[in-house]
């Protein structure tokens, strides 16, 4: 029975993946339609994006009374309607108002999702979990770019990505009996914590220090800030850079950007079988330099192809960075701190995603789409420098509890 759960566990993560790139790729085709300006789909990403942070900071007391099978019916229900909704949206006004339940749905859907597996669910899992949001958000661009190839209408693709959901919601409503006894049965933690991390953080376990004020969870927040940031930002506004700059039809740029997602995804498939064999910190370099790397192909003055190559190689590079340092977390800061801590860096996640993109759109509009390139090094190049950081600190840390422990041994 955990089995079958856990498959429909990845099949709602495929749904929450399916919507959070479509905005992106559909809006050259929808700001015609509605003669907005460019900045627009960043102030509608940002409204789906704060809503999500308002439905992840909600979420803990939802899910205890609710249950998490009934939550993610409801919230698969809430993103279906809202997707239908963008089908038949006759102004700008009605696009806003279904951005609220799709934000709300999204986000009680994935701190849920993430939360379950987290208590239920080896290691290995939380990196194939993200993996099949990848293959949602890989496939939201591909159908949408056959719809407005074949049809020159983005509308019957946000259909076709409702249709989907609902047969989901469909599903779920029949397999509601499995989460119960998926709880019962299955009880694997994540986080299997070297035993000694604990006494690593002995100093920070205190009641009177709090979360934000143990050396390194700033640095580790800045990560997080700008982790997804990127991967938003290359999702939000990469195929009008590849529409407005390197000239590309809508459908053919928007089929580049599912690569992109594409790379995420078969990035964190592979990461699930090598988190067997390497650790987390480096796969977490090893992601960011890549990500660099794929960065600055991006922005060098090079024929068109390298551009939808970098894309690829960028997708790669973010694959392993977030589940890594999730699941880094009880290893960085300890297991008392850590649940605390993972809130704080899931509310920053969401910030990053939230206010980027619209500020990148923003400036954008009023210079050229042009800086997309420079912006996306900055990001990755950030978010490399406080990882990096927050690896000597935790470095000088553990040689610094090790000669207090060897000294005390005399």
């Amino acid at each position: 029975m955990t089995t079958i759960l856990l498959v429909i566990i990845y099949l709602a993560f495929i749904s929450l993946g399916l919507p959070d790139s479509l905005l992106g790729v559909a809006w050259p085709a929808m700001q015609p339609d509605y003669g907005a300006p460019l900045e627009t789909a960043g102030f509608l990403f940002m409204t789906i994006a704060g809503c999500t942070i308002v439905s992840s900071l909600m979420s803990g007391k939802i899910l205890k009374r609710f249950g998490t099978g009934n939550v993610t019916l409801v919230s698969c229900l809430m993103t279906a309607v809202a997707l239908l909704g963008f089908h038949f949206s006759p102004s700008l006004v009605w696009l806003v108002a279904c951005t609220i339940p799709l934000g709300l749905g999204a986000g009680s859907v994935d701190s849920g999702l993430n939360d379950y597996v987290a208590r239920h669910y080896k290691a290995h899992h939380m990196s194939w979990l993200h993996c099949f949001w990848g293959v949602g958000a890989t496939f939201g661009p591909i159908i949408m770019a056959q719809f407005i190839a074949e049809q020159n209408s983005w509308r019957n693709g946000y259909l076709a990505i409702s249709g989907i959901q609902f047969a989901l919601v469909v599903i779920l409503f029949f397999t509601l009996p499995l989460w119960n006894r998926g709880r019962k049965n299955g009880n694997i933690p994540l986080n299997e914590t070297p035993e000694d991390s604990e006494s690593l953080f002995s100093n920070e376990n205190d009641n009177h220090v709090k979360p934000l004020q143990i050396k390194g969870v700033k640095l580790s927040l800045m990560s997080f800030l700008f982790y997804c940031g990127v991967e938003a930002t290359m999702g939000l506004w990469g195929s009008s850079f590849l529409v407005n700059v390197k000239e590309l039809p809508v459908a053919v740029a928007a089929q580049w950007v599912s690569l992109y997602y594409g790379g995420i995804t078969i990035g964190r498939f592979i990461t699930g079988f090598i988190t067997f064999k390497m650790n987390n910190r480096t796969l977490i370099r090893m992601g960011q330099i890549i990500a660099l790397f794929g960065a600055v192909l991006l922005f060098l003055p090079l024929p068109t192809i390298f551009s939808l190559v970098a894309f690829i190689v960028v997708g790669l590079g973010l694959a392993p960075i977030f589940p890594c340092m999730l699941h880094e977390t009880p290893t960085r800061f300890g297991k008392v701190n850590s649940q605390t801590i993972m809130g704080y860096q899931m509310a920053i996640a969401y910030t990053g995603s939230t206010f980027i993109p619209p500020m990148l759109g923003f400036i954008a509009s009023h210079s050229t789409i042009g800086i997309f390139p420079f912006c996306t090094i900055v990001f990755v190049a950030a978010m490399l420098i406080s990882s990096e950081n927050l690896n000597v600190l935790l470095k000088k840390k553990n040689l610094s509890i090790g000669e207090d422990t060897s000294s005390s041994t005399f």
